[in-house]
């Protein structure tokens, strides 16, 4: 290797001693061709013409040793008028000017051509540098800057390859862009571990720029690539993210001649600049994933606000959730009082694995199974160790991590969610983005509990007021009513047994008993109204159809269903068709009213209409705003639709 170097640093010197002797000659021969018809001494300044070019191309002191040779050849072996040239003092003092002076323009030459040199190399280091800042700047996608950063470091260092690698967190680097100017070329998208000998083992070691003259007898995946590939040396640079060491760029040369001394230098410049296009491409992904992750909850939230039925949150907090981490598994699960749990939602997972709905013991160690245990957020990265300690189901997923959080419900853990790949592990921040949408969960479970324990409590409201109406009517019934219709017999009676000549007093005690007939009438009227019998012993039919015969307004009735419902939909509905005919009567107008009943998907639906004057306010009154409290406490919904001059119909559905 020693003696390669030194042929290859003798190379150039041999080649320009050759071009200096070669245009020496030719110069002198120029100069006996003049030397009849110039003064001798003028002719040596042609000597410059075979000075300068090897100034320029070979450097100074090669420039200096032809000015030597030079004043030689056209003092000692040029002929001269009978003698040498220098016996006379004064040839020697014009000699030793032109050498002097031809030293002096050969340096100046030599200092032009370096710095015409350097100023192009920077010219075009500066250029590849700004096409490659123009394209951190426009670009979203890293890998357009690794491809470019990667060509412009092998141009710019004169390599044969280039290679820009990550560092994995496995202990492994991945190539992510590379360059050629060869027929042969480095690997991309391949991982290779970092033993024995390579630029990127070194760097990673050093975290330092890495200068390797020979693979020769190395080991290592990537030693053995570069003999294969017929690499000799190569040089690389750290690239620092964030204080981090996240990669390497390399150059290679199959040529036995080594790299300039400033490459590292070169190529430091660009690993600044991919460092700036990563944490560009960072921070754009930070904050694309942020408004990803807030347009997510957003959308939850809003389902949440408008009051959606829990399981379309937990379906649409599943899909979300699953889509922001790249899981392929997501499921959420209710803690149940028997240490088991139900799946309310699901991601990824067949029917035959497990279905929304079904209850499982959740068997340790899973990261759910963990929170469950525990109340606190669990993670699984599963390596060969506890993959086998997994339960089945697990396994049969192939899971490779697992992340669960808590659902907190007004301070007891109601459950939880879990989200699983198959690849990779999730990033740690994973548990932290969980939590906002366990606490939106959270929020729609408490939501839809309170909207369960109002509904319940309406609803215990409403029956409760239905018993006092009952029992009220029983007793108006059983109790008052019979009495004042004994009173009125006796009272009845009573006249008959008063002597004719008292006619005023019978006709009195006549009087009383009528009287007490009509209280009896008008008790029995009040008690029907309270609540109906009809309603209680024979059913919606008969009782709307009584509904329809004491109506102000004549009555189209259609009553398709002859089941009886549960007591407090029936009443529901009784009181809907009364309220509504009564308005009909004194305030719409209408010649006609229309009145249907049936059953549709699984809903008793009630419609009342008529042909009046419409205009009524939907929640105007204390009759309709009574109707919906009481529609509304069983689960069921009301409308009014009334335009002006148009009649009003009142829709009402009622679960079954």
């Amino acid at each position: 290797m020693a003696r390669s170097r030194l042929n290859l640093a003798t190379a150039p010197w041999l080649r320009g001693l050759l071009a200096s002797v070669a245009l020496v000659a030719v110069v002198t021969a120029v100069i006996a061709l003049l030397k009849p018809y110039v003064p001798a001494l003028s002719l040596l300044v042609l000597y410059l013409v075979a000075v300068l070019p090897i100034a320029v191309v070979w450097g100074a002191r090669l420039a200096a040793i032809t000015s030597v040779v030079s004043v030689a050849v056209f003092a000692f072996l040029l002929p001269h008028e009978g003698s040498v040239l220098v016996a006379d003092s004064r040839n020697v003092v014009a000699l030793g000017v032109f050498l002097v002076t031809a030293v002096v323009v050969a340096e100046l030459a030599a200092r032009s051509r370096r710095a015409a040199v350097k100023s192009a190399r920077l010219s075009t280091e500066q250029s590849a540098l700004r096409r490659v800042a123009t394209l951190v700047a426009e670009s979203d996608a890293p890998t357009a800057v690794f491809e470019a950063v990667t060509r412009e470091v092998g141009l710019l260092c004169g390599a044969d390859l280039a290679r820009m690698e990550r560092y994995e967190a496995d202990g492994t680097v991945i190539g992510v862009a590379a360059w050629s100017r060869v027929p042969v070329q480095l690997t991309v998208g391949t991982r290779f571990t970092l033993e024995g000998l390579s630029v990127a083992s070194e760097v990673r070691q050093s975290s330092r720029p890495v200068r390797l003259d020979s693979f020769a007898g190395s080991t290592g995946e990537i030693a053995e690539e570069a003999r294969a590939l017929g690499i000799r040396s190569s040089v690389g640079c750290p690239i620092v993210v964030a204080g981090h060491v996240w990669g390497v760029i390399a150059a290679s040369t199959k040529s036995v001649e080594p790299f300039a001394a400033n490459t590292e230098s070169q190529i430091a410049s660009f690993t600044e600049l991919v460092a700036t296009a990563i944490e560009n491409a960072e921070a754009r992904t930070e904050l694309r994933r942020l408004a990803d992750e807030q347009a997510a909850l957003r959308r939850v939230a809003t389902l949440v606000a408008r009051g959606g039925a829990p399981d379309l949150v937990f379906a649409a907090v599943a899909q979300e959730l699953g889509r922001l981490t790249n899981a392929e598994i997501t499921a959420i699960f209710r803690f149940e009082s028997d240490g088991t749990a139900t799946m309310m939602a699901g991601r990824g997972l067949l029917a035959e694995e497990m279905r929304v709905g079904q209850r499982q013991t959740l068997e340790s160690p899973s990261a759910i199974g963990t929170v469950q245990a525990t109340g606190e957020p669990a993670r699984y990265d599963v390596d060969d160790t506890l993959r086998r300690r997994l339960p089945a189901f697990l396994r049969d997923w192939g899971v490779r991590s697992a992340v669960a959080s808590p659902i907190i419900v007004e301070r007891r853990c109601w459950g939880g969610i879990s989200i699983a790949s198959r690849r990779d592990p999730f990033p740690p921040a994973t548990e932290q983005r969980m939590v906002e949408f366990t606490e939106i969960v959270a929020t729609a479970i408490a939501n839809a509990e309170s909207r369960a324990e109002l509904k319940a409590s309406r609803a215990r409201v409403v029956a409760a007021g239905d018993e006092m109406r009952r029992r009220l009517e029983r007793d108006l019934h059983d109790g008052a009513q019979q009495r004042l219709v004994s009173l009125a017999i006796e009272l009845r009676l009573a006249r008959d047994e008063v002597p004719a000549d008292l006619p005023m007093l019978r006709t009195g005690i006549g009087q009383a008993a009528d009287d007490l007939i009509e209280v009896v009438d008008e008790l029995r009227e009040i008690a029907r109204g309270i609540h109906p019998a009809v309603l209680a012993e024979s059913g919606l039919g008969p009782a709307l159809r009584t509904l329809a015969r004491r109506s102000a307004v004549p009555v189209d009735l259609k009553v398709g269903t002859q089941s009886r419902y549960p007591p407090p939909l029936e009443v529901a509905t009784y009181y809907v068709v009364s309220e509504a005919l009564t308005n009909t009567a004194k305030h719409a107008g209408a010649s006609r009213a229309e009145v249907t009943l049936e059953e549709r998907a699984g809903t008793l639906w009630l419609r009342v209409r008529d042909d009046g004057a419409g205009g009524a306010a939907p929640d105007g009154g204390s009759g309709l705003v009574g109707l919906r409290d009481r529609v509304e406490a069983l689960g069921g919904s009301i409308d009014v639709i009334s335009p002006v001059g148009h009649g009003t119909a009142i829709d009402v559905s009622l679960p079954l």
